[in-house]
C-alpha cells in the first residue's frame, strides 16, 4: 500500500531472476537500447502513454512472477480502456509531479496497480484513494482526514504524501526500489525481518530472494509487468487508449466554504466531474476547515472565478446552532429552517430519526438553491433499475447518468469500500432539475 522512489531503479540480479532466450527476448520486448525510441528532443508527445513509454527503463526485467503478472493483465482486455478514461483526469498531473522529484516514471504507474486509477477506492483494510493510503500511515505523513474531508483521497495531497514516503523508503532500503516498493505494500519494518532471516540463512537480501507475504511478491511483478504491456503494446496485441499530454485540472479558489452542487453550477461542470476530480470533498459542501479551492477543468476555472466574485455572504454557506427542544422532531426542525431533513441528517451524522432535546444541532442556512439544485427529491426523478456489466464503476455510471456518486452510494445502501459486481443491481433516479 505504500514505496519510495529515485530515477533508474537498482535491481541485484539473483537466482530467482529466469530471462528469457535472447531470440524471445529481441522478437518480444525486450529490445536492445539502442533500438528504443529515444526522448524527443523537440516537440512533446501528444499522447500521455508515450511520454511515459519514452523514459520507461524496468522493462527488461523478467521472470516468471513478472510473466504471470503480464498474462494477468493481457486476460483482461478491457482493463488498459478503463485505466485510459480515468487517466485523462489525474496522470497528467502524477506524472508531471514524479518527473518534477527525478524519480523513476515507473512510479507514475503505481496507482494504476494500487486502485486502477480510482480515487473512490478503499480497501478491506481502509487504505483509500489512488495511492490506497492506510488511515494511520496518512496521519503519519500529514493527510487530514475528518467527517468533510480525507486527504488520502485529495488528488494532488495523496500524490505528495505517496511520493514523499517513497523517496523515504528508497534512501533506507539500499536505494533499491524493489525493495522499497515492497515496503510501501506491506510495511518497511516486515522486509527489514524479510532481509534479516535472509541473511541469517546466508541467502540474497535482494527483492527476489526474500520470504514476503503472498500479495507483496505478487505486487513489485504487476508494475513491471504493467510497464512491459506500456513499453511495447504492439508486442503484446494490446491498444492503449490515448490520454492527452496536457492538464486536465486547475486549482480555482473558492473563496470560503461552499456547495458542491453550486460550484457545479458556477462552472458549467456536471457533478460528477467535480466530484471525480475533488473526491477528498466528502460531503455536499467542502469542508470548512481546509485550503478553500477546488480543482476544476482547465476550461472552466475562468467562468468559476468570476462566478465566485459575485457571491454575496448570503450566498455561502452559513450556519446556526439549534437546542432542540422537547417535542422536537427532524421534520418540524428541517421545515421552520426552510431545509431538508436529508441535509440535517448528513451535517449532523444522524442515523435514522432519533435526536435527544438539549443537544445541538448544526444547521445550515442560506441553501434554498442547494435545497433545489443538489437535493432534488425523489418524486421529481424518474426511476430505473440498472445492472451492473464488467468494468463498470461508480465513476462511470455516475457519468453515464448524470447524477453523483454519492447519490448512488445514498440510494442503494452500498458500502463505498466494496466493488460493484457484474450483474448487481442498483436503483437509479435520473431526470428532475
Amino acid at each position: 500500500m505504500l514505496t519510495a522512489c529515485q530515477s533508474v531503479p537498482t535491481v541485484e540480479k539473483s537466482a530467482a531472476e529466469t530471462p528469457l532466450p535472447e531470440a524471445e527476448q529481441a522478437e518480444v520486448f525486450f529490445a536492445p537500447a539502442e533500438k528504443v525510441a529515444p526522448k524527443a528532443a523537440g516537440k512533446p508527445p501528444a499522447d500521455l502513454w508515450e511520454r511515459i513509454r519514452l523514459q520507461l527503463s524496468w522493462q527488461s526485467i523478467h521472470n516468471d512472477q513478472v510473466g504471470r503478472a503480464r498474462e494477468s493483465y493481457l486476460r483482461q482486455p478491457n482493463y488498459l480502456k478503463v485505466i485510459s478514461a480515468r487517466a485523462d483526469l489525474y496522470l497528467h498531473y502524477i506524472v508531471e509531479e514524479v518527473e518534477r522529484r527525478g524519480l523513476p516514471i515507473e512510479l507514475a504507474l503505481l496507482p494504476l496497480v494500487e486502485s486502477t486509477m480510482n480515487p473512490f477506492a478503499t480497501s478491506s483494510e481502509q487504505a483509500a484513494g489512488l495511492w490506497q493510503i492506510m488511515p494511520a500511515t496518512g496521519k503519519h505523513l500529514g493527510l487530514e482526514q475528518d467527517w468533510w474531508y480525507d486527504g488520502r483521497r485529495d488528488v494532488r495531497a495523496s500524490t505528495r504524501a505517496a511520493l514523499d514516503y517513497l523517496e523515504m523508503l528508497h534512501a533506507s532500503l539500499d536505494n533499491d526500489w524493489m525493495l522499497a516498493l515492497a515496503a510501501y505494500n506491506s510495511g518497511k519494518g516486515r522486509v527489514l525481518r524479510a532481509q534479516k532471516k535472509s541473511r541469517q540463512r546466508g541467502r540474497a537480501t535482494d527483492y527476489w530472494s526474500l520470504e514476503l507475504p503472498r500479495e507483496t511478491r505478487k505486487y513489485v511483478p504487476r508494475l513491471i509487468a504493467l510497464s512491459q504491456i506500456i513499453a511495447f503494446p504492439d508486442a503484446f496485441g494490446v491498444e492503449i487508449p490515448p490520454v492527452a499530454n496536457s492538464p486536465f485540472f486547475a486549482v480555482a479558489e473558492t473563496g470560503g466554504q461552499i456547495e458542491m452542487a453550486r460550484a457545479a453550477d458556477l462552472a458549467s461542470v456536471e457533478m460528477h466531474i467535480l466530484e471525480a476530480l475533488n473526491p477528498g470533498q466528502l460531503r455536499w459542501a467542502t469542508s470548512p476547515d481546509t485550503t478553500q479551492e477546488l480543482l476544476l477543468p482547465v476550461d472552466a476555472q475562468e467562468k468559476f472565478s468570476a462566478g465566485i466574485a459575485s457571491l454575496t455572504e448570503a450566498d455561502r454557506v452559513r450556519w446556526k446552532h439549534y437546542r432542540i427542544k422537547r417535542g422536537d422532531s427532524l421534520i418540524r426542525i428541517a421545515r421552520n429552517f426552510n431545509t431538508e431533513v436529508g441535509l440535517l441528517r448528513e451535517v449532523n451524522n444522524i442515523r435514522g430519526s432519533i435526536i435527544r432535546a438539549g443537544d445541538t444541532l448544526m444547521i445550515p442556512y442560506g441553501s434554498d438553491w442547494a435545497s433545489s439544485l443538489a437535493l432534488t427529491t425523489r418524486a421529481e426523478r424518474e426511476q430505473r433499475s440498472y445492472r451492473v456489466r464488467r468494468g463498470d464503476s461508480l465513476y462511470l455510471i455516475a457519468g453515464k447518468f448524470k447524477v453523483s456518486i454519492n447519490d448512488i452510494i445514498a440510494w442503494n445502501s452500498l458500502d463505498p469500500g466494496a466493488y460493484l459486481q457484474p450483474g448487481q443491481r442498483l436503483t437509479l433516479y435520473v431526470g428532475g432539475s
